[in-house]
């Protein structure tokens, strides 16, 4: 018998609708709301602003470690864009941007990262998972979510993000495979930033694409300019719509880019070239969507300079509300301790001692 080529189901696509330079694909342009153009565009703004903020604070002992998204606010932002209230969203730990559009609020994340666990707490009526530590284990969350929505027969959809370094884990693996076996109304989306940490992309994986993995779990897969919010929220309707119609699942590879540190805790510059960053800034997402805001007559630049200004201070205020609650909430720091175990073993009482008696030295100390 001869060998025959096996037809898969899928093939992988790239897309791409703005560039670089701002410069149009008319006919790919997707009817959106001037409306949601312009929330896009105020979030995307947010997120760098209020990034850029978390950072100074952090560098000033005001904040512990977090993950930075500079670079990636149109990877989350258009994607997350195309759910609704009831649809599930299931973040990795750098999806502040889309936290921010599910209705978290920045005192929530500035608590969280101030090392109180109250900010973790998910807002009444926000259907979202707290921030997710371990790499891709989130990605069997959002499938298990997928799941139980389609048992209940509801027309719902979960989507979970992750980077590049995820797919290179079993639990990435594992939850495409259950997705694409049960046909759960799941959207994976992948920021590919080019680094897991300090490795890069091409010491990861030899495949040409990272959405051609979903090829082996059956589902489909495409590559999307993760730069480009326009490109990400078509790809990202095209999933959700096909989800909630009972189609299953896809997987969403955004190529975009880290341009700022993984974590606080990390120098980039030991293990990658100024050069390739620089080459990045130009790719960058925020201009390229102005610029086309601009060209739609829907922005101008003193629109822009005015629409910064008012940011600075909605976040100086969450700042200062946050700092406030950190004060009253230090007090009540044992806390943590509770609802964890019905009954607490003997390292985590002998760990709440401890923390008791620095409280309490230190309350004696102030007087």
């Amino acid at each position: 018998m001869p060998r025959e080529t096996i037809e898969l189901s899928h093939q992988i696509e790239r897309l791409s609708i703005l560039d670089e330079g701002g410069n149009l694909d008319k006919s790919l342009e997707p009817e959106m709301d001037d409306a949601l153009l312009l929330r896009l565009h105020r979030t995307m703004l947010l997120g760098r602003e209020f990034d850029e903020r978390m950072l100074k604070l952090q560098r000033q002992g005001r904040l512990g470690t977090f993950a930075p998204i500079k670079g990636q606010e149109a990877s989350q932002l258009g994607a997350v864009a195309t759910l609704r209230a009831s649809d599930w969203l299931v973040p990795a730990f750098r999806e502040t941007a889309a936290q921010l559009w599910r209705g978290q609020s920045m005192e929530s994340v500035l608590l969280a990262y101030g090392g109180f666990y109250q900010g973790n707490q998910v807002p009444e009526g926000v259907n979202a998972l707290p921030v997710a530590i371990p790499v891709a284990t989130q990605i069997l969350h959002g499938a298990g979510i997928a799941y139980a929505i389609k048992l209940r027969g509801k027309d719902d959809v979960a989507m979970t993000f992750f980077g590049d370094g995820a797919t290179s884990e079993g639990d990435f693996y594992e939850a495409l495979n259950f997705a694409g076996v049960f046909q759960v109304p799941a959207v994976f989306v992948c920021q590919n930033n080019q680094w897991a940490i300090s490795i890069p992309r091409a010491h990861q994986t030899a495949a040409k694409t990272l959405a051609q993995k979903a090829l082996a779990a059956g589902i489909p897969g495409i590559q999307v300019d993760g730069n480009d919010v326009l490109a990400v929220y078509v790809a990202a309707r095209e999933a959700v719509e096909r989800a909630r119609a009972g189609d299953g699942p896809t997987l969403i590879e955004n190529v975009t880019y880290r341009l700022s540190v993984h974590t606080t805790a990390d120098d980039p510059s030991v293990y990658r070239d100024e050069e390739e960053v620089a080459k990045w800034e130009k790719r960058e997402p925020i201009p390229r969507f102005q610029k086309y805001l601009i060209d739609k007559g829907l922005l101008s630049e003193e629109d822009i300079a005015s629409l910064e200004d008012e940011i600075k201070v909605e976040i100086r205020e969450a700042v200062e509300r946050a700092e406030k609650q950190m004060e009253e909430l230090s007090s009540e720091a044992l806390t943590m301790f509770d609802h964890i175990y019905a009954e607490m073993p003997p390292y985590l009482r002998e760990q709440r001692d401890e923390l008791a008696r620095e409280l309490e030295e230190k309350e004696a100390a102030n007087g």
